[in-house]
């Protein structure tokens, strides 16, 4: 397994999540005079899980947060445990589903990294596959703002997109990539089987490469003055259309 040095987890819900999961916590930071509401319920799994839990002021909790709104609560954790692209498709197969991945090429924004892996759970999505390199990386960011489906989905770092897609057409997977000048609406293609959705960055798209490797491009018709969307937002309609033909 890869490890990403991230040792905080920030936000009331996202830090519920990480305690209903599998994963090790070291220790829960509490502001002072936060008693009450999900703080309450934060401490009693701490607790019953032993779990330290340390009482802080504000001012040296706003210190340690990565993000603006902590919420009063941090919990301090191990790094986060990448996964290979194999384990995504034994994932799969263990639950006797066909392969449904996101590939995401270039996305920077950790924000739109961790909307993405929220939407992707809730889509059903086995796994999702990064670049090493010019990519935001799994860290407090992501995690907030997935509402801690991060510990739920399994994300993959690999070095080489273009190998990567090669490798998941000969696990006779499908690769469609998302690009605004293809000629097929997202609706008309067959996006049913095993399946790659490449998603590009928030600025250029899809790499060259990637894109000539995919099997079939696919646009979002824009019918406004804006000719793009976000990419959180774009992964999430292809998503579900994936999760419909389905």
């Amino acid at each position: 397994m890869k490890e990403e040095y991230i040792d905080k987890i920030e936000g009331r819900n996202p830090v519920l999540e990480l305690l209903n999961s599998t994963r090790d916590v070291n220790k829960i930071l509490i502001q002072k005079g936060e008693k009450h509401g999900s703080i309450l319920k934060i401490m009693a799994i701490a607790k019953e899980k032993k779990i330290m839990i340390t009482e802080i002021e504000k001012r040296k909790l706003d210190e340690i947060a990565e993000t603006p709104n902590h919420q009063g609560v941090i919990a301090i954790v191990p790094p986060f445990n990448y996964c290979e692209v194999e384990d995504i498709l034994s994932y799969a197969k263990e639950r006797n589903e066909e392969p449904f991945i996101v590939i995401l090429d270039g996305i920077e924004d950790p924000h739109n990294l961790g909307s993405i892996i929220r939407t992707a759970e809730t889509a059903g999505v086995h796994g999702i596959i990064i670049p090493k390199r010019r990519a935001a990386t799994v860290n407090a960011t992501v995690y907030k703002t997935s509402a801690g489906a991060v510990e739920h989905m399994k994300v993959a770092r690999v070095n080489n997109l273009v190998d990567t897609i090669r490798y998941l057409k000969e696990q006779g997977l499908w690769i469609y990539g998302t690009d605004g000048e293809a000629k097929t609406e997202y609706t008309k293609a067959n996006l049913t089987g095993p399946i790659a959705i490449v998603i590009g960055s928030e600025g250029y798209g899809m790499s060259r490469l990637v894109k000539e490797n995919c099997d079939g491009l696919i646009k979002i018709p824009m019918k406004g003055k804006i000719t793009s969307l976000n990419a959180s937002v774009s992964a999430a309609i292809v998503m579900y259309e994936v999760v419909r033909e389905k």
